[in-house]
Formats: C-alpha cells, structure tokens, sequence
C-alpha cells in the first residue's frame, strides 16, 4: 500500500508535467516571417545612374531645339520695334468700329491699302528718287534747280502718306479680324519707316559736309529697295486670307 500511494501520489505530478507544453525561453520563440525592406540608398543610386544615359539625349535635343528658336529673326525684330498689339489694336477699336459701320466691301477693305500705297510709293517715290538722281548727276542748272525744289516735297510727301498708310492697314486688318503686328510686312514697314525719319533729316547737315549727301543718296536708294520688299510681303499677306 505504501508502494500504490506513492506511485499515485507521482501520478498526478507526471500527467500535470506532460499535459502543459515546456515553457520555451523568450530568446528561443519562432521568427516572424522577415518584413520587406525598402530600397537602400545605394539601391537608388544605381537606378537612378541606370536611367541617366536614356534621359540625357532628350535633354541635349531640348537644349539645341531652344537654342534654334532663340536666334529666329523675327521675334526678335518684334520685340525690339513693334509695340504690343493688344494696345495698339486697343487704340484703334474705336475706329475700327466706325469703319464696319459703313457697310464697305470686301474686296475695298482687302485690297484699298495695297492700291493706295503702290500708287504712293512708284508715282512718289520712284519721281522723286529719280529727281534725287538728277541733282546729283544733271549738268542742268535749271534742271538741278527744279530737281531740288521737287524732290524734298514729293519724298516728304510720301513718307506722309506712308505713316497715314500704315494706320490705315492696321485699320483693314483689325477689321478683318486678323493679326496686326505677325508679318514680315509690318516688320520691314516700321524700320521703313524709321529710316525715312532718318532721311528726312539728313538735309540739314548737308553745308560744310559733303559726304553727307553721298549718304543720303545711298540711304535713299537702301530705303526705295525696302518699300519694293515690303510691298512683296503685302501682297503675300493680301493673298494669305
């Protein structure tokens, strides 16, 4: 009996050991399943050295494709002679508005610019440089003497008409709804018109200087051949719409 008791006695201690699972230490629990680490920096920087020679081309074509557009002549003829079109055409809305109360033809407000300006520039200005030649090269004192009285006022009066001109194509496009200031017209007629300023004054400093006459008749000549370019170009915009 004292042998059954003590083996009963152990029982429970054996079963209650064997039932409850060993204790495992805190440094012996399972691993968690790793977590996925973002890219290291040097990760990156192999990436990013990886794209570099694809994307360099397209900056170099970038880079010469501004450079192109930088030196176009025209934008910067505009930027440095003309006047913003919005207050100019500001300016003349008015006008403008007046002009398509008359109820004008088309082909009249199209073409009544052009016509008038060719007769200006060769009955005017062609005359008149002509008489220009004529003061210089005539052995005529009587012709010499008319040549001079005529020429100043024909030149002067064309570079009249041509400033009164210029208002009035401004006028025909606005009215046609088209821009005013985007043509090699407009261009090559503002410096035109700057020259014959210049012109226009020379005669003053022809006493005492001789080779100033020789310049104004080389400037004269430059400045005819430009009307001739310009009138070019008007027709062409005429012919654009």
């Amino acid at each position: 009996m004292t042998m059954a008791s003590s083996s009963l006695a152990l029982r429970p201690r054996a079963s209650a050991s064997s039932s409850s699972p060993p204790s495992r230490p805190p440094h012996d629990a399972a691993a968690l399943p790793a977590r996925r680490r973002p890219a290291t920096e040097n990760t990156l920087r192999r990436l990013s050295a990886s794209v570099e020679p694809d994307r360099r081309p397209a900056a170099a074509e970038t880079t010469s494709a501004m450079r192109l557009y930088s030196v176009a002549p025209y934008p910067l003829l505009l930027a440095a002679l003309l006047p913003g079109a919005e207050p100019v055409a500001s300016a003349f809305a008015p006008f403008v508005d007046i002009v398509k109360t008359f109820s004008l033809p088309d082909w009249l407000v199209h073409w009544g610019h052009p016509g008038n300006m060719a007769v200006v520039l060769f009955a005017m200005g062609g005359y008149g440089s002509y008489l220009g030649f004529r003061i210089k090269l005539s052995d005529d004192p009587e012709e010499k003497t008319k040549a001079k009285d005529l020429h100043p006022k024909l030149l002067g009066g064309m570079f009249f008409f041509f400033a009164l001109g210029a208002t009035g194509g401004v006028t025909a496009l606005l009215t046609s709804g088209k821009p005013i200031f985007e043509s090699p017209h407009a261009v090559t007629g503002i410096i035109g018109l700057a020259l014959l300023t210049i012109q226009s004054l020379l005669p003053t400093l022809f006493e005492g200087n001789p080779g100033i006459r020789g310049a104004h008749g080389i400037l004269g000549s430059g400045i005819m051949t430009l009307f001739l370019v310009h009138a070019a170009f008007g027709l062409q915009l005429g012919l654009s719409f």
